[in-house]
This record gives C-alpha cells, sequence and structure tokens, in this order.
C-alpha cells in the first residue's frame, strides 16, 4: 500500500469509479454522508438499491431526514460506533470523510466496519492525497497532511493484521475548475470545517500563490485521489 503516487495518469469523476462496481441488489452504508449527494446518486442511479447514510452533525442530519429518499435511511451516528446489525452490510462507502475521524478512534471505525459488513463484504475508502496544486493552496489555511498520514496508516495497519484483505488500491485525479480567485474563495476558503481565522494577510498570500497558476485567470486543476477497496477477511 502506497500513501502518495506521483505518477497518476487517470483522470476521472469518481461517480464513473463507483458505477464499474456492482451495486444493484445490495445493502450499502456511507458513513460520513454530508449533504447526501453522493448518497442520493448511489442510491437512485440502479436498481433495487438500498443506502443507510450516517452523518455526525445534528444539523446536516435532519436536513437529509427532510429529503424523504425512498432508498435511504438516514441515521445519527459515528463511524466509530456504527448503528446497523453485525453481518447486514454488503459495502460500505467513505468518501473523504475517513481522515476526519478523531484518530484515537479510527483503529475502532474499521472494527466497526468489519463488524456490520457481511462475509467477504467489501469497504471502499476515498481518500485525497496531500500532494498537487490543488492541495497546495488548500494546505496554506487548511492543512491535512498529519490526519491522512494517521488515516493512512491506520488502513494499512488494518490490512497487515488481517482483519482486512486489500483487494484493490486506486489511485485518479478529478478536475477542480475555478473561475477566478474569488470563485476559489468561495468554494474553498469560505465554509465551515475550516478551523483557522484567515486573515487579510493570509488572504493576499493565498491570492498570489493562486494568481501564479495563471495570471489569475480561470483554471482547472487536478485533484488526487487514493482509493483502498478492502475486503473483509472472515
Amino acid at each position: 500500500m502506497k500513501l502518495l503516487e506521483t505518477n497518476i495518469t487517470q483522470t476521472i469523476n469518481e461517480d464513473y469509479l463507483i458505477e464499474t462496481l456492482n451495486l444493484d441488489n445490495k445493502t450499502m452504508l456511507e458513513l460520513g454522508c454530508g449533504k447526501a449527494i453522493m448518497t442520493r446518486k448511489i442510491a437512485n442511479n440502479g436498481i433495487n438499491r438500498k443506502v443507510i447514510a450516517c452523518e455526525v452533525d445534528e444539523n446536516q442530519h435532519k436536513l437529509n431526514l427532510a429529503l424523504n429518499e425512498k432508498n435511504i435511511e438516514f441515521k445519527l451516528c459515528g463511524a466509530e460506533n456504527i448503528d446497523v446489525e453485525d453481518n447486514s452490510i454488503d459495502i460500505v462507502f467513505m468518501f473523504k470523510s475517513f481522515h476526519h475521524i478523531p484518530a484515537e478512534f479510527m483503529n475502532k471505525a474499521l472494527d466497526e466496519i468489519k463488524r456490520v459488513l457481511k462475509p467477504s463484504g467489501f469497504a471502499y475508502i476515498s481518500e485525497p492525497l496531500h500532494q498537487g496544486a490543488q492541495n497546495e493552496l488548500v494546505a496554506m489555511f487548511h492543512n491535512e497532511e498529519e490526519v491522512r498520514k494517521k488515516a493512512f496508516e491506520a488502513i494499512k495497519n488494518s490490512v497487515d493484521t488481517n482483519k482486512f484483505k486489500l483487494f484493490k488500491e486506486i489511485f485518479f485525479q478529478t478536475e477542480v475548475y475555478y473561475e477566478n480567485f474569488n470563485d476559489f474563495e468561495n468554494k474553498q476558503m469560505n465554509v465551515t470545517y475550516n478551523e483557522v481565522s484567515i486573515t487579510d494577510e493570509l488572504k493576499s498570500k493565498i491570492k498570489e500563490k493562486f494568481d501564479s497558476y495563471n495570471n489569475g485567470d480561470e483554471i482547472t486543476l487536478l485533484k488526487p485521489f487514493r482509493v483502498d477497496i478492502l475486503q473483509k477477511i472472515v
């Protein structure tokens, strides 16, 4: 298993990658579903699919419940304490959320994922890589290098200790478009998860970095990801 991959040649939308899996007639679990954007795509793009979608934010959970999606059951719980029966899930999904689990609970979360998976079931864990121009910009005000390393180490340890078998590791990149710096600021800097107060001085440095890529004009940056597909070892 590799933390990073510098030679990524596959540029795709992750939606395409997900739909290469056999998801029809499956019961799936998404941990850290957020606004349930990916949840709804998975639930409604096939036949006889059920998704149990978990979120820890109470306000977001209430908003999700109001969606009233017939193929989705929303639950308020975290990955370290999943409110789902043993051996009941075909596939577990985590999209850019594993590194948000507190480090002290990461191993517990993997234990929980194994508990709820059916024998030989799969966990699909997608994590952003700490590399590339897009990451360099965001890291100036929201640096996740250490938590991403810890997330990788926990996932790798679950394979090394035979909790899971590494079925496949996939590296890919997605395109992220910005019309200008204001567009970048709205999409990346003015979001609720940023814990750093962005001063005028820091904002100026970020803008200078952004402008260095394409003279401040519209730009498409590549955001790299690693997907670890783990199979439960019975």
